[in-house]
């Protein structure tokens, strides 16, 4: 096992980290910016050291600047969490090079994978249906309008790099595919580095259902069942829960089948997940897959009764799948809300500032994953997701009704930077 590990994020996902490898016996060195120098993470890590500038261009995103800490604090594993580095395949390329090693999949896999219209066509391959699209990158505007009347309107324009719901847009015509091809490779620029896009044909009320998938370096490749997470809001989750409503058996089965071939089919080592959309007629079609731990991993644990993290990083080590992972099956309902510093009544625009005053709700079946207390203060230059609350029961009608309490529980007290004093009770309206 890692004797040292450097948690190369910040916020709830590295508190994560650091808790589980507490449990592990491992020490923890932590990176954070000046803009985190109060956050927890920084708190509860054996070590830490500061990487730079707020603006995560300058601290969480420098390679270099992270290497750097990593050989100072002489650590042995660096874990990426979600977002920032988690899928960027030069920084595994990097630690493999300096013998530290990236508790996720290979460089090589993320290669495989971590492009949408690459990992398209591994699916394709591997027998995996897929949403019907073009065939690679859409390079001109005429290129897509050709394709769309193939396909049929409406469509999707997507960035073949990314996540996050950036650089994706919808068109129902040919005068707002025009527009929106434009536009779609403008922020994918902006966002990504990479203007590429793609076509997909648009579901029309899917549901977006993806699956857990484990794998160790000793060739077993099992799945933890799925996850729906169709309630978004401009294209990202706000809402998951495990298992999905949607799912019968045979479904199940299916989905998790071509789910495990597709990760072996690509040689994929650690936790993953594949991302499906089922249509009202519960045909199924890949969409992508996330080579790094997910935010909503919370509810296959509850379900499944696993540690996500403290598997990621056994198998890390070269240890086999754990046998109660390896032999885990659904016991419970979850439902995951995310918290985040946004401000609804001002179209859902980031609202970073102190907390006067933070109370977490608890109780039986609830379970709070969050770095903010009372006193701290949210950056305004991260992502605005502040907490996620889990509510846990054995059927989906109890974790409903325990995520009414809760929601209605949480009361946080929120001074602003720009518009002074306002007090925030989350109710289950929110």
């Amino acid at each position: 096992m890692f004797e040292k590990v450097l948690v190369a994020n910040r916020g709830e996902i590295a508190l994560r980290v650091i808790r589980a490898c507490k449990e592990l016996g491992i020490r923890t060195l932590a990176v954070y910016s000046e803009a985190d120098v109060d956050s927890l993470h920084v708190q509860l890590a054996d070590e830490s050291v500061c990487i730079g500038a707020a603006p995560s261009s300058e601290s969480y995103l420098k390679i270099d600047r992270i290497m750097s800490a990593a050989e100072i604090g002489d650590v042995d594993a660096i874990h990426p969490g979600y977002g920032f580095l988690a899928e960027n395949p030069h920084f595994a390329e990097v630690c493999e090079s300096c013998n530290i090693k990236f508790i996720g999949p290979s460089s090589r896999a993320m290669h495989a994978m971590g492009d949408k219209n690459a990992a398209r066509n591994f699916a394709r391959k591997a027998g995996v249906p897929v949403t019907p699209g073009s065939d690679g990158i859409v390079d001109t505007e005429n290129d897509a309008i050709k394709i769309a009347k193939k396909i049929g309107y409406p469509v999707m324009i997507k960035a073949a790099a990314g996540g996050g719901g950036r650089g994706m847009r919808t068109a129902h015509n040919e005068p707002s595919l025009q527009s929106a091809f434009h536009s779609a490779r403008h922020e994918a620029e902006k966002a990504f580095g990479n203007e590429q896009v793609y076509l997909e044909k648009l579901i029309i009320n899917p549901h977006h259902v993806e699956f857990q998938i484990v794998a160790d370096s000793r060739g077993h490749t099992i799945q933890l069942g799925e996850r729906d997470c169709s309630i978004q809001r401009r294209n990202q989750k706000v809402i998951e829960e495990c298992p999905s409503p949607l799912m019968t058996p045979g479904l199940r089965r299916k989905m998790g089948n071509a789910a495990v071939k597709l990760a072996k089919s690509v040689g994929y080592e650690n936790a993953g997940t594949i991302e499906f959309l089922v249509d009202q007629d519960r045909h199924f079609y890949f969409i992508e897959m996330n080579t790094r731990i997910q935010v909503e991993h919370t509810i296959t644990e509850e379900v499944y009764g696993c540690d996500l993290v403290k598997e990621q990083i056994r198998i890390a080590a070269g240890q086999p799948l754990s046998p109660h992972v390896a032999r885990a099956t659904p016991r419970l309902h979850a439902i995951q809300c995310r918290i985040n510093a946004e401000d609804p009544e001002k179209d859902f625009q980031p609202s970073p500032g102190r907390i006067a005053f933070y109370y977490a709700p608890g109780g039986r079946g609830v379970r709070i994953d969050s770095h903010v207390y009372t006193g701290y203060t949210v950056p305004s230059h991260y992502d605005s997701l502040i907490a996620k609350i889990v509510t846990v029961g054995a059927t989906r009608i109890n974790a409903i009704d325990r995520m009414r309490r809760a929601l209605d529980e949480r009361v946080l007290h929120h001074r602003h930077q720009d518009y002074g004093a306002v007090s925030r009770r989350h109710d289950a309206k929110r």
